[in-house]
This record gives structure tokens, sequence and C-alpha cells, in this order.
């Protein structure tokens, strides 16, 4: 199991890494709404192009940040039933949602995506509107960020079972968001 963890911990390494990339594409997108605003009403030039980097580093942002967010263990959950576990519990509806929703579904959309995104590729699909961006690097954080999640999930299950051994230490503490 030792060669399962480290595998875990090396793809957790690597989704801290693109949640950093992530946060980066949070300013990239402001500063460049804040230029394109400027430019667009203080000196009235305008450009698809700008609106569309924009789209383009929001899906970056969501699709590269989705796995740290895992890997945090902050994401969406059914609180009623997962605050009142005690023990191990909590771990078995992790592993329980891990392995019946989250793989099966990550795993069908990074399927899914791919030839979507290999289309687009091959035929260097431009976007319709006048001064547009090429739709590629777009349609590649579909089966990018499924394939992380799928990679993320299979992290946190290898943790889960670790923990469960007793040869990995985790956090299993949960507070329930603020409403």
């Amino acid at each position: 199991m030792s060669f399962l963890l480290k595998l875990a911990l090396g793809i957790d390494w690597l989704s801290e890494r693109l949640g950093r990339v992530a946060a980066f594409t949070v300013l990239a997108t402001a500063l460049i709404s804040a230029g394109n605003a400027f430019i667009r009403y203080g000196l009235d030039i305008s450009s698809n192009g700008w609106l569309e980097i924009q789209w383009y580093l929001f899906a970056a942002c969501v699709m590269l940040g989705a796995p740290v967010v895992l890997k945090l263990n902050e994401h969406v959950r059914v609180d009623i039933i997962y605050g009142k576990l005690k023990g191990n519990g909590p771990v078995y509806v992790d592993l329980f949602g891990l392995l019946f929703f989250l793989l099966p579904v990550m795993m069908l959309l990074t399927y899914l995506s791919w030839p979507l995104f290999m289309k687009m590729y091959l035929s260097h699909e431009m976007s319709q509107n006048a001064g547009g961006l090429v739709r590629w690097p777009a349609m590649l954080m579909l089966p990018m960020g499924f394939g992380l999640m799928s990679l993320q999930g299979f992290a946190e299950i290898i943790k889960r079972i670790c923990y469960l051994q007793g040869s990995y230490q985790m956090d299993t503490h949960y507070e329930k968001p603020v409403q």
C-alpha cells in the first residue's frame, strides 16, 4: 500500500500546483475584464477575443481548481447525514461516494468530452464571433479537468483506505458550513 499512498500524495501535489494555476486565472480574468471595460468604454475599441479569453480562463479556473477542492475536502456533500456520523462513519460515506458516484461520473465525462476536444482540435474550429479565438484550448479543459478529478478521486480513495488501516493520518473532522 505504500506505493499507492506515495502515488496518492503525488496526485495531491499535482492538484495543489494546478490549484495555484487556477488561482492565477482568477486574477488574470479580473485584470483582463477591467482592462477590457476600460478600453471598450474609455477608448471605444472592442474585441470579442478579450471576452472569449475571459471565458477560457474561467473554464481553466473551474476545471483545474476542482481537484484541489476535493483534496481539501471542501466539496459538496449531504450535510444532514454526514454531520451526524461519528468515528469512521464519514470515511465510509466518503468511500461510497467516491467509488459509486464521483469516479464513474468523472470517468464517463472524460470519455465523452475527449472526442469533442479532438474534433475541435483537428478542425481548428474558430469562434463565429468577429475577432473570436480558436476553441480547442477551452474544450481541452473538459477532458483535462474531468481526468484530473478522476485522479484526485482515486487519490482520496487510497488515502481513506490507508486511514482505515491505520497507515495514514488525516483530519476527519467535519465542520458544517455557515449558512
